[in-house]
């Protein structure tokens, strides 16, 4: 019987190794181009050229390794996650995917396989979006559909996404060479913590992911009129702050009305000028909306957008509604999903379905080759927190499970 629990311990050990790179030395904090990143993207190619991976980095700072087919008409399989973090991150968010899929080829090719397609793993650069407010930078390079008018986006100092990938080594005018071309795409696996409980309570290790949610963020600014807390009277106050709780309040009850496959959130307060003696004058927060239904996400962001407006003009406060990111639902493939349900049976395991409503760099991808993915069980179904964890039993379970996926795939590449 194959030894996963000693290669689930190396995973694990690798996973612990990138970990204490961090920007902050009481935290997990890995952001876009940080020297900490750096330093942990270094870590992570040192790993890939050991492996024997054909290896490099690419415009946009992803690390890529690749074992070519000796077909010379063969097209390239992805696997992939990424390396960035949010701020006082977990462990596995990302690295798990990128590290077990190392695990996997260094096992091919132990094997000395002959592969009827190249195989492609690629440690992605920044799906996090912390840095500059965006998301999949390193795989919609990959997927041919990186927008070049990100480039001017400039992040909290001043600095440009141009700058920055510059200064990290990085060439924005190479970006477009980078994509791999849509019809050169067999197809994309990814293996990622569930970042939620339904696992965890059902004490099952994987779960099969159907379809990932979209997305809709905007950034709201409520504005009146600044004022001493002490002499305007109550009847009379434009009150910002105000305005902005009681769309928090909507926001929260919308979300509770319509929790059938939609999850509503305000996860940032901005009071300009802040002091406890003042009438806030500006303030600003954000929104997050989800659902796998692309007509019911639609519907609630202009359900919100409505009320935002009416409590706005009920308060005498102007409103500036800034959309951030659109992200439509995408369905996994019926194909590739098929043959890894049949890898989680052949396992052992139950066949658990489930729709991610995080985002995950299987988004952009989906638009141009099968993608499919694969949920690891995680600890009470925290995430971006220090408190992530995914215990040793279940990433043996998904070495398990990822390997018998790609096997069957090696065996059977029509099924893409």
């Amino acid at each position: 019987m194959e030894n996963y629990s000693t290669r689930a311990e190396k995973v694990l050990a690798r996973i612990h190794e990138l970990a204490a790179i961090s920007e902050d030395p009481d935290g997990i904090t890995r952001t876009f181009g940080t020297p900490a990143f750096l330093r942990g993207r270094a870590l992570v190619r040192g790993w890939f050229e050991a492996a024997g991976l054909s290896t490099r980095l690419d415009g946009i700072g992803n690390v890529r390794g690749r074992l070519v087919s000796p077909d010379p008409r063969a097209k390239t399989f992805v696997m992939a996650s990424h390396i960035d973090t949010v701020v006082n991150a977990g462990k596995f968010d990302g690295p798990l995917g990128v590290l077990l899929g190392l695990d996997l080829l260094e096992n091919l090719l132990a094997r000395q396989a002959e592969l009827p397609f190249h195989l492609e793993l690629i440690a992605f650069s920044d799906e996090e979006g912390v840095r500059f407010h965006t998301t999949y930078l390193g795989s919609k390079v990959v997927a041919g559909s990186f927008d070049q008018g990100l480039l001017s986006k400039t992040d909290a100092a001043g600095i440009s996404l141009a700058q920055a990938v510059e200064t990290m080594g990085g060439n924005v005018a190479a970006l477009a060479a980078d994509a791999i071309p849509a019809d050169q795409w067999l197809g994309y696996f990814e293996a990622h913590i569930e970042q939620g409980p339904v696992l965890w309570e059902r004490n099952i290790p994987v779960a099969l992911v159907t379809a990932i949610a979209g997305q809709r963020r905007v950034e709201l600014t409520f504005r009146g009129m600044a004022g001493h807390a002490g002499t305007v009277p109550m009847d009379m106050r434009q009150d910002a702050l105000a305005g902005a709780a009681r769309f928090v309040l909507a926001v929260e009850q919308f979300g509770r009305q319509n929790k059938a496959g939609l999850v509503a959130t305000v996860g940032k307060l901005d009071v300009r000028h802040a002091a406890s003696n003042v009438i806030a004058g500006e303030t600003t927060c954000s929104l997050d909306l989800r659902s796998a239904d692309a007509a019911r996400l639609e519907s609630a962001y202009e359900a919100l957008f409505a009320q935002a407006g009416d409590i706005a003009a009920g308060r005498n406060l102007t409103l500036h509604w800034n959309p951030i990111q659109h992200t439509a639902p995408v369905a996994c493939d019926a194909n590739l999903n098929a043959l890894l349900a049949r890898a989680i049976a052949d396992s052992g395991y139950p066949v658990v379905e489930l729709v991610s409503g995080a985002g995950h760099d299987a988004v952009p991808v989906s638009f141009v080759a099968p993608a499919t993915m694969l949920f690891v069980r995680c600890f009470q179904g925290i995430s971006h927190n220090p408190l992530e964890n995914a215990e040793l039993t279940d990433i043996a379970a998904a070495i398990q499970v990822s390997e018998q996926f790609l096997v069957s795939l090696i065996r059977t590449p029509e099924s893409c």
